[in-house]
């Protein structure tokens, strides 16, 4: 397959009427120091032409397109006593995952150089960033006006533009997505033909065209329409969510269930809070008449936290996915990459994502909050069930928030009270309202006989300077994030 893509790539270069400022075609001309230049220039030419590929082709004749064959035979070539590859890469910054390929075309041998464009930052070659004009390859700091706009194309790359899948035929979209959940989620109805669905999931960026008439399916569309993420390589594989519960307090008690996910998150997610929900342990609550049983957590809590957990993760750790672990006593999830703002601060700032097309699909698909409110809902939820406040915490390059099965106020620790102190001070803040008193004694569930105890929590608070008085003349006013 990959041969076929390849000479499908190379014929629809040479089709081309002429060179652009991401492909040059050179018959024999394989200097090492020109090779290290065209690099640079066309990595970040490729980037401000929003091109996933930069190419060099050996043995097609420029005033033509002509395969003419070439002698250049890239494995075999060495740089000052240093093997070809070798000498380019050392010399490259950022490094650049570039690729010789050396293919036997039917009209001749041809050499094909692909380079990735650039993502974070400018390529260098020997320090020096270039660009290609026209014919012409100067240095990008002579063009202020191409560097300034190669940098506004740089700041919103995004991992859910990558390639996940290449060179696939439709056939193969249709097998590999779940496409059908896409409309569905979307509200949209089901294109009575082919054409219609492949247009659909392009303008979504779940697809892309490729060479020879072919697909590329995106890491945005493996993620989250994935049937099977394994599928895909290791890079999307490794991102399923994992589910893991213990008959214990810790990891080293034995494991009572496990699933690893493997539907995309979009297509799988409905069916993932299902299986949750239904392992969960229930509490049973006698009213005057009947017997009913409650989630452990609330179910709205469990659904915003998982889905803040895939939106909010940082892609680019590899070998690493979302992961729910279920104790006796809590249920942690976790997400790679540590959070974009401060932890205390998640109830009231709004949403930053580093994947912001995810999230924005995810919020279409009604899987997430559009306005941000998801953990609001989660802190109300807690207080409403009068449960330990949730812990947000940013730890070894990982975002854990952890929910707390029920305690009464008299088995939480000091800490615990605390932070639900200040976690209701937020949300009646952000509800256009002051804690006092009374209301965090409501979401205790303490009795008002027993205020003293809740004055201790506020004072407390008030000593760790993480709220405040509202009006400090006058304290019964109520009291206010240190923040606000």
């Amino acid at each position: 397959m990959t041969d076929l893509r390849t000479i499908a790539l190379i014929d629809d270069l040479r089709d081309r009427p002429a060179e652009t400022s991401w492909i040059e075609f050179k018959e024999n001309n394989f200097d090492p120091d020109m090779i290290g230049v065209r690099v640079s220039a066309l990595a970040n030419a490729a980037r401000l032409a929003n091109e996933h590929f930069a190419y060099i082709v050996w043995g097609i004749r420029d005033a033509d397109h002509a395969v003419v064959g070439a002698h250049f035979r890239p494995s075999a070539e060495k740089a000052k006593g240093q093997p070809l590859e070798f000498y380019l890469a050392q010399r490259l910054q950022p490094s650049v995952p570039f690729s010789f390929r050396e293919i036997d075309h039917p009209d001749g041998r041809v050499v094909l150089l692909e380079i990735p464009a650039a993502t974070t930052a400018p390529v260098e070659y020997e320090r020096t960033a270039y660009i290609r004009i026209g014919s012409a390859t100067p240095r990008l700091s002579d063009h202020p006006e191409r560097q300034k706009a190669l940098w506004a194309k740089l700041q919103p790359y995004a991992w859910e533009d990558g390639i996940a899948a290449q060179f696939v035929t439709g056939d193969d979209v249709l097998s590999m997505l779940d496409y059908t959940s896409y409309f569905e989620l979307t509200e949209q109805p089901l294109p009575d033909n082919r054409a219609g669905i492949f247009d659909r999931l392009a303008a979504d960026r779940l697809i892309a065209g490729d060479v020879g008439g072919r697909w590329n399916i995106t890491n945005l569309g493996a993620i989250l329409t994935a049937k099977k993420l394994d599928a895909f390589a290791p890079s999307i594989a490794r991102k399923a969510v994992r589910f893991v519960s213990y008959n214990g307090q810790n990891r080293a008690a034995s494991v009572t269930n496990r699933r690893d996910g493997q539907r995309g998150y979009a297509s799988g997610f409905r069916g993932l809070i299902e299986f949750i929900n239904g392992v969960l342990p229930k509490n049973e609550h006698i009213g005057s008449a009947l017997r009913s049983e409650h989630p452990l957590f609330p179910e709205i809590a469990i659904r915003e936290l998982i889905a803040n957990a895939l939106i909010h993760q940082d892609m680019t750790i590899s070998g690493a996915g979302p992961l729910i672990e279920l104790f006796t006593d809590r249920l942690e999830i976790t997400n790679p990459g540590i959070p974009l703002i401060n932890p205390d601060r998640f109830i009231d700032s709004p949403p930053r994502s580093r994947n912001e097309a995810l999230a924005a699909l995810m919020r279409r698909m009604r899987i997430c909050e559009e306005q941000g409110t998801g953990i609001d809902k989660v802190i109300a939820s807690v207080e409403f069930f009068q449960l330990p406040p949730p812990d947000f915490r940013a730890e070894d390059n990982a975002t854990r928030v952890t929910l707390f099965s029920p305690r009464k106020f008299s088995e939480m620790t000091g800490e615990e009270r605390v932070r639900a102190c200040y976690q209701h001070a937020v949300l009646r803040y952000v509800s256009g309202d002051r804690m006092k008193n009374s209301t965090l004694r409501e979401r205790f569930g303490v009795e008002s006989q027993n205020a003293a105890q809740i004055s201790g929590v506020i004072r407390q608070a008030l000593d760790r300077n993480i709220i405040r008085y509202a009006d400090i003349k006058h304290p019964k006013v109520g009291y206010l994030p240190f923040w606000a």
